[in-house]
């Protein structure tokens, strides 16, 4: 990537991080025939763990010196992270992997709403009125009736809510913390999380094809962590931002090619409503940022 300017650079990882991730959506969700939901996120999350503290204490990106303040905030974070598995697992196990991906398409309109009512963030008419036409596409997806509602969208919404409060207290943590040590604690609390469930279930047998499954997961998940990480060091985020969407490509994609899933057409123009509003979002809170730091002009 030497030649790309950093822009550039930055969407092709956010990209990247976004096919690892959704990747190893479908081989979780391919697991779900052979292994129990709290064995999977234990064996994922041991593999992971791992590799992270490796990476973290090789790179010099391991601190447990953190403030109280900041402990805690990991601590707020990390059970976000815990919830946010537990629920979109669950989901992603019973539901097909485009519909789950497109309910977390909201994420940035969920983000935006807590910050204007719990971190006191302006939000402009403008961005209150694509939240609003924004759920009204999630609706689209989850189709709370009695002919189309799917009670495991439920999970996937409370996912999207996890997510909300991880990346709220992402915020709040001093910038000083590194990316890799707060990771770490996230995975090692998911994985603790997958142990303790452990405990009230039985221990599957890992079969061949569910190891190279489970391979695949792990390997894709560290791919989606790696870009992730270098994302927040490349170009701006504001640019970036909106290559998450290329989530939902690679979901419906992979729901036709691996599981022969493909959506009808109100959860894909749900879908495309939930999606469009989110890109807006993202817009106007550029726009924002720009104008409220650019210098003021000379009487």
């Amino acid at each position: 990537m030497g030649g790309l300017s950093d822009n550039a650079r930055g969407a092709l990882l956010m990209m990247g991080a976004m096919a690892a991730f959704t990747v190893n959506d479908a081989f979780m969700k391919a697991l779900s025939d052979d292994l129990p939901l709290f064995q999977a996120l234990l064996l994922r999350g041991a593999a992971t763990t791992l590799f992270l503290f490796v990476l973290a204490r090789g790179t010099g990106a391991l601190r447990l010196d953190l403030t109280a303040a900041d402990w805690r905030l990991v601590g707020l974070r990390t059970l976000g992270e815990i919830g946010a598995a537990w629920f979109f697992i669950t989901a992603l196990f019973n539901m097909p992997i485009a519909n789950v991906t497109a309910i977390l398409q909201a994420l940035p309109l969920t983000i935006t709403l807590a910050g204007a009512l719990f971190l006191r963030e302006p939000v402009g008419w403008r961005r209150m009125t694509a939240i609003v036409v924004g759920f009204l596409g999630v609706l689209l997806i989850v189709r709370p009736g009695p002919d189309g509602f799917n009670i495991y969208a439920l999970y996937a919404l409370a996912s999207v809510a996890c997510v909300t409060l991880r990346d709220l207290a992402t915020r709040r943590i001093s910038r000083g913390v590194p990316s890799l040590t707060v990771a770490l604690a996230a995975s090692a609390g998911v994985t603790l999380f997958g142990a303790a469930g452990c405990l009230t279930g039985a221990w599957a047998p890992v079969t061949p094809a569910a190891a190279m499954q489970l391979s695949g997961a792990i390997v894709f998940v560290i791919l989606g962590y790696i870009c992730s990480v270098m994302v927040m060091r490349a170009g701006d985020i504001g640019f970036i931002a909106p290559f998450r969407y290329t989530s939902l490509i690679w979901a419906l994609v992979l729901g036709l090619a691996v599981f022969g899933h493909w959506p009808d057409g109100l959860t894909l123009l749900g879908a495309a409503i939930v999606a469009g509003t989110g890109l807006f979002t993202l817009y106007r809170e550029r726009r924002v940022r720009r104008r409220d730091t650019a210098p003021a002009r000379a009487p």
